[in-house]
């Protein structure tokens, strides 16, 4: 052997030893060669069990997913419990989840009192908070609360909109808020108020109402008698088609906007009656599977296929079943992206570094963007009319 070869011997063998360490695996709690584990709380039961079809139909997806090998060669494995909507319950599914089945990152759960309930643990113990199916401000807030983020547009994004569809169609506008009494409606009214500026001397009326109640049949009646000639009703779906109903009953025709957590057809304008829910109002980020125009889009051929498949107990015409298929194909992405890392520190780092990411049944021209400054993904909606039997996106 030639002297000349000892340099390029010693190269080999150091490339030797460096690929066992190049090649190494990385995982925390929940994570494995064959496995992640991912936890969830979901109102299977309570006030708030018209969601849980959220969570059915995340869970749904993971089945497809894993039928076709999974993730980098893993199969998901989604452990959702039922909080029934209580906060306190929560906490103690999200512990067991955590400290007993050792989830990597909980993911998707819904609710905001319920999800604040379990920020400040999960943060403490740098989980994963990802995803979460609420629309609430403080979910975007990296430098308190590195570890949670949620999916859904924030409710400033919604009321912005809200703001400039009524100050041009109705420049005089009396307007009249219904919102639930906790982070979800509170936040909506608070975009709607910074959205207005000086035009919020035109809200006559806030009513709000406790997720227990059984009726809302006063607040409604209070916001007619103050004189509005616009309602906007941010709340959940239950009270989406109480409100509906009660606008019909009094004979009273405002200008009706409605966040989008309530505007599903399936749970609230069919229950509501779709002749008392035209001209209704919303913000859209999804394709809506009631809208014709999507009939042949290839995306909602592919959604309706697999809802038929793997969710076959599921509505198809229901808007949550599209944003847990949404919602879950970006929890896909992330697990995807974090390759053979799987800890939790990379988890949310992928989670913070998406750009202009576009995911089936998102409507054309909206992607998913994050920074590390930044974890609202969803930064644009469009506004859609409900014309007695399907959404109409707004020019």
């Amino acid at each position: 052997m030639k002297r000349r070869d000892l340099p390029s011997l010693a190269l080999l063998g150091l490339a030797l030893l460096a690929a066992p360490a190049m090649a190494q695996k990385r995982y925390d709690s929940g994570a494995s060669d064959t496995e992640i584990k991912l936890g969830q709380t979901m109102p299977l039961s309570g006030p708030a069990a018209s969601f849980a079809t959220v969570g059915k139909s995340m869970s749904a997806w993971f089945d497809k997913v894993n039928a076709d090998g999974g993730v980098n060669g893993r199969k998901i494995r989604l452990i959702m419990l039922d909080d029934s909507y209580s906060p306190p319950k929560t906490a103690e599914q999200t512990r067991r989840l955590v400290e007993q089945d050792g989830v990597l990152a909980m993911y998707g759960s819904l609710g905001a009192p319920t999800n604040a309930a379990v920020q400040r643990y999960l943060n403490a113990r740098k989980v994963p908070q990802l995803l979460i199916s609420s629309a609430s401000n403080r979910w975007d807030d990296p430098k308190d609360f590195p570890w949670t983020m949620a999916l859904n547009p924030s409710p400033a994004v919604e009321a912005v909109a809200f703001a400039r569809h009524v100050l041009a169609e109705r420049p005089d506008a009396k307007i009249g808020v219904l919102y639930q009494n906790d982070d979800y409606g509170k936040d909506y009214l608070k975009g709607l108020e910074a959205a207005l500026g000086d035009n919020s001397k035109r809200i006559v009326s806030r009513q709000s109402y406790e997720v227990t109640d059984p009726s809302i049949d006063s607040q409604i009646v209070t916001l007619r008698a103050a004189g509005a000639d616009v309602l906007m009703s941010f709340v959940t779906p239950k009270f989406g088609a109480l409100s509906i109903r009660k606008v019909h009953e009094l004979g009273w025709k405002p200008l009706h906007l409605i966040a989008n957590p309530a505007s599903t057809v399936g749970q609230v304008l069919v229950p509501a009656g779709l002749d008392r829910s035209t001209g209704l109002i919303t913000a859209a980020f999804t394709k809506d599977p009631t809208d014709p125009q999507w009939e042949q889009d290839a995306e909602m051929k592919a959604w309706k296929a697999w809802m038929q498949q793997y969710y076959p107990s599921g509505n198809a015409t229901d808007y949550y079943n599209v944003f847990g298929y949404v919602s879950a194909h970006l929890m896909v992405e992330l697990l995807r992206r974090s390759g053979d890392e799987l800890t939790r520190e990379n988890l949310m780092r992928q989670a913070a570094s998406l750009k202009a990411v576009k995911l089936p049944m998102l409507l054309p021209g909206i992607t998913i963007d994050t920074s590390p400054e930044r974890f609202n993904p969803v930064h644009q909606v469009r506004l859609t009319r409900f014309d007695g039997q399907k959404w109409v996106l707004l020019p």
